[in-house]
């Protein structure tokens, strides 16, 4: 029998699996309360996934709001936090859509099917936004790299994303691969896409106007992923976790990239006033949202939803995470070329209802009303926990075990091979290798650059005439977060941002994922809300703002949470993508630069953690005015022409930047170290710190440049020749560097 409204008010007493659907009994009374009455099966399902914590962000809440109230003023930032993505103008009329979020738990139940639909997802924020898809990028953690569990998760994490972005056309041009035990049961799978659009072009997810039509469009909805992402999301995983298998989407990534081209034409023909994809939540989602930010209201008519599975029952439908659909609310005058449109791209669409100005989400059922609730209570008014939290027991102990006590390496060459070799910093090839990151032609940088870069002026239609690029990195450290959540989240801004600048792209907006254990552990809790402000501090001191982006909680097996993992996102921008500078030694003859200052800085370190399996003391202290400055010197030295080569120093200090930049072209260098101790000056890893080459012509107007902005500049020596030469320390062949950097993964994972 139907639950409908009418049987929800003569059945007071029935009693309802809100508990099974993941909401507490408080939460379950306020729906009561909010109705008047019990809610309807149909009414319990919208608001247990909508009021789930991925979907309500009820424990984030109060602390994201700093993103707002401390935002810098950008003149750049056209949509800001709130909808699908955040929109920045890139300039000459044309402006760049971007965001990252996480698909973490379902990557573990179904490694291929959780990480090629959280590709699918993200690219379907953007396109929601009125934009064409342009690239990806991906942020991926796991347990150690001899785990079993590792070996399981990667490969098929790996295929995954390969798999869709592949089929989409889209390509990969960068992000992360690394490892620590504290992943082990809950790999991070962060995806991100970045899109274009012209910047008086942008949709937003709204339903205006009464008598406009909601049309679902897109595959059919199945069964698949039923509760999926916001389930999943909102709990920890315990050893049975396998058996939520069935909640976990499968994509189709063939209809999705007809699903792109469609939309394109649907908002060329100005079909199209309002947009919103059927992520996580499904139609539940969609429709709330929509209703919420429109005039109010919505008639659905639920047995109008095409289905791949006749047996679903209406909940299911409203619960479903099908991928590759997409609601759209259309004037009445418009359905018929709307309708057309979809055709000639053999995409199914269907009218499932009408926006109305009561106020009220109305949902039928073979002819009963079976949801009549104000949508804004689901989508907008859901809990808001101000959770406990304070500092870690263990915290002050953690931070007094520095790295001062570890016994100091006598062989520094035999320490830089064995950095370059350990998972984390070891060549990512064997992964990258299977993305496509020069579809489409318009890649300009790709891994192992720092960041990744594309032209703009061949993507898309009448943009022949900019010279414009975009340029984008993630960056994020667990370790440094675990020490210090508040320096953690900054350092990884920080990174990202300098990243960005190496390439003279000039860094603009921020998007995060912000990757924790749960949020009901006041330690887990105190983790987060220092981690959120030192992250809204910074971006201020920056000058970039939070465009939006995701928090993953309940990434814990058990009581043991992982590592605070803030990842960040920074687009930047370049105003001529041929001046951009290219990764490393890229020719002999060249000075050897290192900008930024370097201190005796190892807590959280790469060799700590390779030599010694250590963690403890503190990060690399945070130089947000140094960042700044270094940006202001890369970006402005490109666009003289001044730079020829660069790379930014971070994990494994400047050792591990110095063997990068001779492997990536094959260019060997010899450097003389400006500092008393080899050790420090090889493997610190201070921050705020640049690796750059120029000519020797150019390098006195690079050096009043750098002395303008107050940013030491120590001359190292000069590129060229086989090896890796630093005078009195060490001597190594080019091709040992890269024998010793490219074995570690495929020894893994190629049998």
């Amino acid at each position: 029998m139907t639950d409908s409204v009418e049987r929800a008010a003569k059945t007071p007493d029935d009693p309802q699996p809100y508990a099974e659907l993941g909401m507490k009994p408080d939460e379950y009374n306020r729906v009561r309360e909010i109705l008047g009455r019990r809610p309807t099966s149909s009414e319990l399902a919208i608001y247990s996934v909508m009021w789930s914590e991925h979907c309500s962000y009820k424990s984030s809440k109060v602390h994201l709001r700093q993103f707002g109230t401390k935002a810098p003023k950008s003149e750049a930032l056209l949509v800001g936090m709130g909808e699908n993505a955040g929109v920045v103008d890139i300039g000459d009329g044309w402006a760049a859509t971007f965001k990252i979020e996480s698909h973490n738990h379902p990557s573990y139940v179904e490694p291929h099917q959780g990480a090629a639909t959280g590709v699918g997802g993200i690219v379907r924020d953007i396109m929601s936004m009125g934009a064409r898809p342009v690239a990806v990028m991906d942020s991926l953690r796991f347990g150690a790299l001899d785990a079993p569990d590792t070996r399981r998760v990667l490969p098929g994490v790996v295929e995954g994303i390969s798999f869709y972005g592949n089929c989409l056309g889209l390509p990969n041009i960068g992000g992360e691969l690394l490892f620590d035990d504290c992943y082990i049961g809950n790999p991070l799978v962060n995806a991100l896409c970045v899109g274009l659009l012209r910047k008086d072009q942008i949709k937003l997810a709204t339903a205006p106007g009464p008598g406009n039509k909601v049309v679902l469009f897109g595959a059919r909805t199945g069964p698949d992923g039923i509760g999926g992402a916001s389930v999943l999301a909102s709990a920890t995983f315990e050893d049975e976790s396998h058996a939520k298998r069935p909640a976990v989407q499968v994509g189709d990534p063939f209809m999705e990239k007809l699903l792109i081209e469609c939309c394109l034409e649907l908002f060329e023909a100005d079909v199209v006033v309002g947009i919103q994809d059927l992520g996580a939540a499904g139609v539940s989602c969609a429709t709330t949202e929509l209703a919420a930010k429109g005039t109010g209201g919505m008639r659905v008519d639920l047995n109008r939803v095409p289905l791949r599975d006749p047996s679903l029952l209406p909940e299911e439908i409203l619960m479903s995470e099908s991928q590759e659909r997409m609601m759209a609310v259309v004037v009445p005058d418009d359905i018929d070329a709307f309708m057309a449109i979809c055709a000639r791209w053999d995409v199914p669409a269907t009218v499932i209802g009408e926006v109305t100005d009561t106020g009220r989400l109305v949902m039928t059922w073979d002819g009963e009303v079976i949801v009549d609730i104000p949508p804004g209570t689901a989508a907008d008014e859901g809990p808001v926990y101000e959770r406990p939290y304070h500092e870690p027991s263990g915290q002050a102990a953690l931070n007094a075990d520095g790295p001062a006590r570890l016994a100091r390496p006598s062989d520094l060459r035999a320490t830089l091979l064995s950095l370059l070799g350990s998972p984390n910093v070891a060549s990512k090839e064997w992964v990258t290798s299977q993305y496509d990151r020069y579809v489409r032609g318009n890649t300009v940088l790709a891994m192992p650059a720092d960041a990744g870069v594309l032209r703009i002026g061949e993507i898309m239609p009448g943009a022949e005439e900019t010279d414009r690029g975009i340029a984008l990195a993630t960056d994020g450290n667990g370790r440094f977060a675990r020490l210090d959540p508040y320096a953690g989240a900054q350092l990884a801004l920080a990174e990202a941002y300098r990243n960005v600048a190496v390439t003279g792209a000039r860094p603009l907006a921020v998007t995060n994922c912000l990757n924790f254990g749960s949020p009901e552990d006041p330690e887990v809790m105190w983790q987060f809300a220092e981690a959120v402000r030192g992250l809204a501090d910074a971006c201020k001191t920056l000058g970039v703002p939070v465009t939006g982006g995701n928090v993953s909680f309940y990434n814990q097996t058990g009581a043991t949470a992982i590592n605070p993992t803030p990842v960040v996102g920074v687009l930047g921008v370049l105003d001529d993508v041929g001046k951009r500078v290219r990764h490393g030694f890229t020719e002999p003859g060249l000075r050897i630069l290192l900008l930024g200052e370097t201190r005796d800085e190892l807590g959280g370190s790469e060799w700590a953690h390779v030599a010694h399996r250590h963690l403890g003391g503190l990060p690399p202290e945070v130089q947000l005015e140094a960042e700044r400055s270094l940006a202001a010197i890369l970006v402005t030295a490109a666009e003289r022409g001044l730079l020829v080569g660069s790379h930014d120093v971070s994990d494994g200090g400047l050792a591990v930047a110095l063997a990068e930049a001779a492997m990536a072209h094959g260019v060997g260098g010899t450097v003389r170290l400006p500092g008393e101790d080899a050790f420090v000056d090889l493997f610190s890893e201070s921050s705020a710190r640049a690796l750059v080459t120029v000519r020797p012509e150019s390098f006195e107007e690079f050096a009043e440049l750098c002395a303008r902005h107050e940013v030491p500049c120590s001359n190292l020596g000069a590129t060229g020749g086989q090896e890796l030469r630093v005078e009195d320390v060490l001597e190594i062949p080019v091709t040992e560097l890269r024998a010793a950097h490219q074995a570690t993964l495929p020894a893994t994972f190629s049998a």
